[in-house]
């Protein structure tokens, strides 16, 4: 495939080294029953490979030339469809069923992304992606370490997390100014948590969190008493980034019902 330089208003940066993208592919391990996406596959550094492991192969992939180049060179393989398109808005629930989602995905938009893609966690088997390595460690932050905070508390609703190792800056073109890090995460069955109003607790979360330093007492003032932890079991002296994501949506639910019955 011809040269394509890098365009910093879409985040690329191509990886390259073969050590790193070899152990991406055998972490993924695909097989002829797996429906693969792999969001922004770039210059096809593991979208050849995964092309012949899978049973298909969706690559979506927002510039329009990568995406060009593609389509011509994934042109005689029917399991290879190319979609040219903007991952933040795409439909996955149209590739079907227990998906498996892969990317280096552009830092720029990574959160907002994952957050889309919960919207469709009951298609999803998997996913692997290559992250900026500090907000990997957010994601998978255990409650009581400083990573610990919103991210983590609401992917944590619906997935787990698992680091599995980091990418130096070198092993792309151009490097970026951080380390990397590749990640799995896996929905969480559906009955794991039960969650009355997900905007109401990641807003009850948001709001812990903007005073972290201060106790929940404090730090929650505006929306809960001092009955309000009692009843869930939560004690109100605690920290924000001392409470596990089970006691939130304990507290949530509980504000919610609250605030229902008040009406």
């Amino acid at each position: 495939m011809a040269a394509h330089r890098a365009r910093k208003r879409f985040g690329q940066h191509f990886l390259t080294d073969p050590g790193v993208i070899d152990a991406i592919i055998q972490s993924i391990h695909a097989t002829k029953q797996d429906v693969v996406v792999e969001i922004g596959p770039g210059q096809g550094a593991i979208t050849r490979t995964l092309a012949r492991q899978a049973g298909h192969l969706h690559a979506i992939e927002l510039d329009r030339d990568l995406a060009a180049k593609l389509r011509k060179q994934f042109a005689g393989n029917p399991d290879v469809t190319i979609h040219e398109a903007d991952a933040l808005t795409f439909d996955f629930a149209s590739l079907g069923e227990r998906l498996r989602i892969v990317g280096n995905l552009p830092y720029n938009i990574s959160t907002p992304l994952l957050f889309h893609l919960l919207k469709f966690r009951d298609r999803i088997l998997d996913m692997h992606f290559m992250l900026q390595k500090e907000v990997v460690a957010r994601m998978a932050a255990a409650p009581g370490s400083k990573a610990y905070g919103r991210l983590g508390i609401m992917l944590g609703c619906h997935l787990s997390v698992e680091s599995l190792f980091d990418v130096d800056r070198r092993a792309f073109d151009p490097p970026p100014a951080v380390t990397s890090a590749v990640v799995r995460l896996d929905p969480l069955p559906p009955d794991t948590f039960v969650i009355e109003d997900e905007a109401a607790l990641s807003t009850l979360v948001a709001t812990a969190f903007m005073q972290r330093r201060k106790t929940l007492r404090n730090s929650l003032k505006a929306v809960a008493e001092t009955a309000d932890f009692e009843a869930v079991g939560i004690d109100a002296g605690l920290r924000p980034e001392q409470v596990s994501i089970a006691e939130y949506i304990a507290l949530g639910n509980h504000l919610r019902r609250k605030s229902a019955h008040q009406r």
